[in-house]
Formats: structure tokens, C-alpha cells, sequence
């Protein structure tokens, strides 16, 4: 990373309410609105966004939801803690990209990843279907069609995630997409394996992830989805607990 901060533009709502929410969402994240600070009134900020009292209002309902905003009678709307915002949301989540995240932030993301990601792909190996053994196919080959540095290839990367997360047939690690998408669109954007060694290094873990859920070798699944994260936080250099503490057998891949 060339410097402390990388933003990444996120996608545009879809509707008013949608993208005035997504507009006091990031000044709350900026700090431009601080923790305990009230927001201006209704006639302000109607008058702001150009839009009418509902429209902020159901906006406002959004981001009360999502943990940044709360309500009190007869003191307003008053910006929360950081805390209580929810960071499993994906427009919280893609916020903070829009904002400009740090190694820190992208360390946080890899954690969170490895808390997930590879028991998920344990279970996948336990429960997975053909079908799911046919979409984590068809994702690898997405990727190696692909060039490295092509919005293709990141969705390909995230598809295959996903499709990890859907065969583990657990609701739960299914919903964590949110972060295992802005982790790996955070990541791309920072450091695309472009170079021919990093990329085949890339495949390659994947490919070991998809081979061992297909083998129902969960054991090997596991260890594959913790080095192909450890992968990628080298190359981002964000900075993240030790390997082996993950593992023996994933510490010793993520070095090769």
C-alpha cells in the first residue's frame, strides 16, 4: 500500500432514501458527524438532500437499524458509538470503503475471515451437493479464464467464497458475505495478482479449496481457505495474528 488510507468507490443506491442514508452514513463514519453528536433538524437536512420529510425519515429509519443512529424523544437523533454500528452489514461495510480504509481495517476483515472461512469450508466438505460442487467448479474456471486485475476475476473469487459458504449449509457463515466481499474487493483494488507467480499462487489455492470439498477432505479444505487468506494479506500487508496460531498445517502452506 502506497499510502495510509485506499478508498474504494462503492456502488450507487438505487433511491433517495437509499443514497441519503448512504450520504449520512459516511459523514458518520468520516467523523464528520461524532459519536453523541445530534444530527440537524428534519428542516435542515430535507432542505440539504432536496428530498421530502418521509424520504429522510425512511432514511433515517436505515440508519438507525444498521446501529449508527438512534432516536430519543425530545432530544433528537443522536450519532451512536462505534460499537453498536453493525459490521456484518454490506452498505456499512462498503461505507467504510467509500471513506478510505487502513492496514488495520483490512487486518480486522482477515480475522474475522479466519474465524469463518475455513470452517465453513470444513463443513462444505461434510455437506456439500453436486450442485455445489458444480458452482465452486465453474467459479475457479471464471478465475483462471480471467484476467488477474478484471472486475471478472474479483467476482469470480467472490463467487467461489460464497458458494464455500452455501455448501457449509449454515445459515450463519452464509450471511458473513458482506465481509468477505469488501475484504476481497478491498484487497484487489490494493494489490492484484497480477504478477504470472502470485497469480498461479492464487489459483492454486483455490483450486486445493475446491479439490478438497469436492474430495470431502475437510481437514484439507480448512487449512487451503486459511492459507489462501494468510495469501492475501501479504500481499496487502495488513497486519494480522501469526499464522501458526491457525493451524500447524495451514502455517506451513501459507510460507510455500
Amino acid at each position: 500500500m502506497t499510502s495510509d488510507l485506499v478508498i474504494i468507490p462503492a456502488r450507487r443506491a438505487h433511491s433517495n432514501h437509499a443514497e441519503v442514508a448512504r450520504s449520512i452514513g459516511i459523514d458518520i463514519i468520516a467523523g464528520r458527524f461524532a459519536e453523541g453528536t445530534r444530527l440537524p433538524g428534519d428542516a435542515e437536512l430535507t432542505s440539504s438532500f432536496g428530498v421530502s420529510r418521509p424520504v429522510l425519515r425512511e432514511s433515517i429509519k436505515t440508519l438507525v437499524a444498521k446501529g449508527l443512529l438512534t432516536t430519543k424523544a425530545r432530544v433528537g437523533t443522536v450519532v451512536r458509538g462505534r460499537g453498536f454500528w453493525n459490521m456484518f452489514d454490506a452498505d456499512v461495510l462498503a461505507w467504510h470503503l467509500d471513506v478510505g480504509i487502513d492496514k488495520q481495517f483490512l487486518g480486522d476483515l482477515a480475522e474475522i475471515r479466519l474465524a469463518i472461512e475455513p470452517r465453513a469450508a470444513a463443513l462444505a466438505a461434510s455437506r456439500r451437493s453436486e450442485a455445489d460442487i458444480a458452482e465452486l467448479r465453474r467459479c475457479i474456471e471464471t478465475m483462471r479464464r480471467e484476467p488477474s486485475d478484471s472486475d471478472a476475476f474479483t467476482d469470480g473469487d467472490l463467487a467461489l467464497h460464497i458458494a464455500v459458504a452455501n455448501a457449509s449449509g449454515n445459515p450463519f457463515m452464509r450471511s458473513a458475505d458482506g465481509v468477505i466481499e469488501a475484504a476481497l474487493r478491498a484487497s484487489f483494488v490494493v494489490s492484484a495478482p497480477v504478477d504470472p507467480a502470485d497469480r498461479e499462487m492464487v489459483l492454486s489455492w483455490h483450486q486445493d479449496i475446491v479439490d478438497a470439498i469436492a474430495d470431502g477432505r475437510a481437514v484439507d479444505a480448512a487449512a487451503a481457505m486459511t492459507a489462501a487468506i494468510f495469501h492475501g494479506i501479504r500481499r496487502h500487508g495488513a497486519t494480522v495474528v501469526d499464522p501458526a496460531l491457525y493451524g500447524s498445517a495451514a502455517a506451513a502452506k501459507s510460507d510455500r
